[in-house]
């Protein structure tokens, strides 16, 4: 069997878009009880309660998590409150705990993830095992990796699995502390349409702002559900405090969401008009891109003959700033015009860079 024969029908047993919250970090009995408390009250369609018990930190010296004994606790907000319950597993030692708690849903965090070794550890400890695995994407942005992960997954016979995308990393300052990088989530799901997919906000926004518009736009192209942080005292968390929401902002925004139709029937004729448009559209913008590399072809070899650097700083200001008045004019994002010219013209020094050293 390979990833694309999973059912992967486990996720039928959830209300639709499948909803997982809880605080980042357990940090005491107290804390887990009143957050899942709180949620139960809202009446928010949440099922899966989770909670970091151990904490991957990039720095020594800071908090870890409280370790086992917080799986107790998720077992008191299983059994006095019906939640299923969730949390990262890291290496065997967690796999065997957890499973031993009884943990329902386990998932392997994008530091993991990143690391074919630990991915196999913990795929070796789960083998067999009936229990769901989310396995986050890594934190770079490799597709190669995330889908590795599952396979190793697969390999020691562990079928119920389901991925969820929190966003790469990146050396850039964004609006988000995880760049979404949407392609490579899309291309998983395009790869593996039968393997539920989630988004966690919380990580790719790293603050409470921007969370609903994320989860939605999820949502809008297919997403099943999402990992939400929710503490009943955010300000106070022990980790990634501005980035959580109490159980009543939860409540809301689950509220909000709406769940995009999949089924095309009655629109197949005016869809596949507008995707047809599209379609030539899109071999025009290739053949105009084939062009603009030949012309740099030739920009390339006068530079190589009078001994001219590639990158002119000048010409690149210009071309951003023209790129910046387009964008107004046309009322296109002003951050996709540019990354669209970066990338031409990123590529345009590649080609360059090839006839200066005769690749």
């Amino acid at each position: 069997m390979n990833l694309k024969e999973l059912k992967n029908d486990w996720i039928d047993a959830f209300p639709q878009p499948m909803m997982i919250a809880g605080p980042c970090s357990a940090e005491s009995e107290s804390q887990m009880l009143e957050t899942a408390r709180r949620i139960r009250e809202t009446q928010a369609n949440v099922p899966i309660f989770r909670a970091g018990i151990w904490k991957p930190r990039t720095k020594p010296n800071g908090f870890e998590g409280v370790g086992v004994i917080g799986l107790n606790w998720l077992k008191k907000v299983k059994e006095e409150y019906g939640f299923k319950t969730a949390t990262e597993v890291a290496n065997a030692h967690h796999v065997f705990a957890a499973l031993e708690a009884d943990v329902d849903i386990l998932w392997i965090g994008a530091r993991s993830t990143v690391n074919p070794f630990t991915v196999q550890e913990i795929a070796v400890a789960l083998k067999g095992t009936e229990k769901t695995v989310l396995v986050k994407n890594p934190v770079n942005p490799d597709l190669a990796l995330w889908i590795g992960a599952l396979e190793r997954l697969l390999g020691q016979d562990i079928k119920n699995l389901g991925v969820i995308h929190r966003g790469f990393s990146t050396y850039q300052k964004t609006k988000y502390r995880n760049n979404p990088n949407w392609q490579i989530a899309l291309d998983f799901k395009s790869q593996f349409p039968d393997i539920p997919m989630l988004i966690d906000p919380s990580h790719i926004c790293g603050n409470r702002t921007g969370l609903a518009d994320i989860t939605q736009e999820a949502l809008n192209v297919g997403y099943q559900g999402a990992i939400i942080e929710t503490h009943s005292n955010p300000d106070e968390a022990w980790s990634d405090a501005s980035q959580q929401i109490t159980p009543e902002v939860l409540a809301d925004l689950i509220g909000n969401l709406k769940v995009r139709n999949t089924d095309l029937a009655g629109f197949e004729g005016d869809m596949g008009r507008h995707r047809t448009l599209i379609s030539d559209i899109d071999f025009q913008l290739i053949e105009l891109l084939s062009q603009r590399m030949k012309i740099s072809e030739k920009i390339g070899k006068l530079k190589k003959e009078n001994d001219i650097a590639i990158f002119q700083p000048e010409r690149w200001k210009v071309i951003t700033e023209y790129a910046t008045q387009k964008a107004v004019e046309t009322g296109m994002s002003k951050e996709f015009i540019e990354k669209v010219f970066k990338t031409i013209h990123e590529e345009s020094i590649e080609v360059q860079n090839s006839i200066m050293i005769d690749r």
